[in-house]
């Protein structure tokens, strides 16, 4: 069915801000480390990031999607040694299965798939600049960004931004930095990991530069929507944003930003650390990917829940209702929202913030054309 201009025209908003859209939306995502299987928390952000496409593409914006892959990375490094097996084929295995997964999902390929094996020339390039401009310094073959303000512009106190540092292995002890916040654009390289050359001897990129260079490499020097898990909040997301604009002198990154809530099992955060992991590959045998994906996209998108079996079944009962509602003819949606109908009813819905709960219990009550569009936006069919 067309939608009509006036619900072309009225723009999405993502996180409360409002994301007026001209032409293309440019979305870059956050990937997979490549070095363990696909769990339902990973899988959270990338159903939810594929039906803001589906919802933009609905409502004639074109759409181009970059989602990376980080194949350079410390933990894959690791976990292939312990598998006995070369980083690079490893890793590429792992993505496969992850593909293997998002397709099952029925979740679409990205536009852009950069891998950061092949974009080391690029943050080199990014390092170069950042201590041209001074805004990053050499100390023994590594390059590190200055990033003492990156805790207060991310609204942390320090020892909230210290101990997210020192979980997501920033090392803010390392003594070569002049300060406990500044980030390793380049690494020198230890003995036996995997270098490429630099100007500065040889050595492999930091993490969050690798997500900058990848992005600016993809887009320019700004985005439309930037997404990812909100445990990527900090440290990555404010640095790989800080990097940015240090570099390009552009602000802001990205226009708006999407961080989806965490997956939790029993009360902690699904991880293979805590070895709490909910595979998808084990619910797609039991369960219809449509019922998963329903499953994390009946409730508010950014905030944390925890998984049940139980949910499941009811993302089950509930899907069955939808497509019931769905063959009805369908009535109009009197006094539902302030649009006419309720299809618009269902469109303004996701169009404010995504509220999903919201657009299911119009096109389950109203069906018909509602309940269709519904549908074909969350991926459902």
């Amino acid at each position: 069915m067309p939608v009509a201009l006036d619900q072309q025209l009225r723009p999405v908003r993502i996180a409360g801000r409002a994301l007026p859209l001209v032409g293309t939306a440019r979305i870059y995502v956050c990937g997979v480390t490549p070095y363990d299987v696909t769990h339902l928390g990973t899988a959270a952000t990338y159903v939810w990031v594929d039906v803001v496409g589906r919802l933009l593409r609905h409502l004639g914006t074109d759409v181009e999607l970059c989602r990376n892959v980080t194949d350079v990375d410390d933990v894959l490094l690791a976990a292939a040694r312990r598998a006995g097996a070369p980083y690079d084929s490893f890793a590429a295995v792992q993505q496969f299965q992850f593909e293997q997964d998002m397709a099952a999902l029925g979740v679409r390929r990205p536009t852009h798939e950069p891998r950061a094996h092949n974009f080391v020339r690029q943050v080199v390039a990014l390092a170069a600049g950042l201590v041209d401009s001074g805004k990053a310094y050499l100390r023994d073959g590594s390059v590190y960004f200055k990033g003492a303000s990156v805790p207060e512009r991310a609204g942390l106190s320090r020892d909230e931004a210290l101990a997210l540092s020192k979980e997501f292995h920033d090392e803010p002890d390392d003594v070569a930095k002049a300060d406990p916040f500044d980030v390793a654009i380049w690494r020198a390289t230890e003995d036996g990991a995997p270098a490429w050359p630099s100007p500065w001897g040889p050595g492999r990129p930091g993490w969050h530069a690798e997500c900058t260079a990848m992005a600016l490499s993809t887009y320019g020097s700004s985005i439309d929507l930037h997404a990812g898990g909100s445990d990527l909040r900090f440290p990555h997301h404010a640095y790989e944003a800080a990097q940015a604009e240090a570099f390009t002198g552009v602000t802001p990154f990205s226009r708006a930003w999407m961080h989806v809530g965490m997956v939790r099992i029993g009360g902690a955060k699904m991880a293979k650390s805590a070895q709490n992991l909910v595979l998808v590959s084990d619910l797609l045998r039991e369960h219809a990917a449509a019922a998963v994906r329903l499953l994390l996209l009946r409730r508010v998108w950014s905030e944390a829940w925890s998984y049940q079996p139980d949910e499941l079944t009811a993302a089950e009962t509930q899907l069955e209702e939808l497509f019931a509602a769905s063959a009805r003819s369908g009535v109009e949606a009197a006094g539902t929202a302030t649009t006419s109908t309720a299809t618009d009813a269902v469109l303004a819905a996701l169009r404010a913030d995504l509220d999903v709960p919201t657009a299911l219990g119009i096109a389950l009550h109203e069906g018909g054309a509602a309940a269709r569009t519904l549908i074909e936006i969350l991926g459902l069919r």
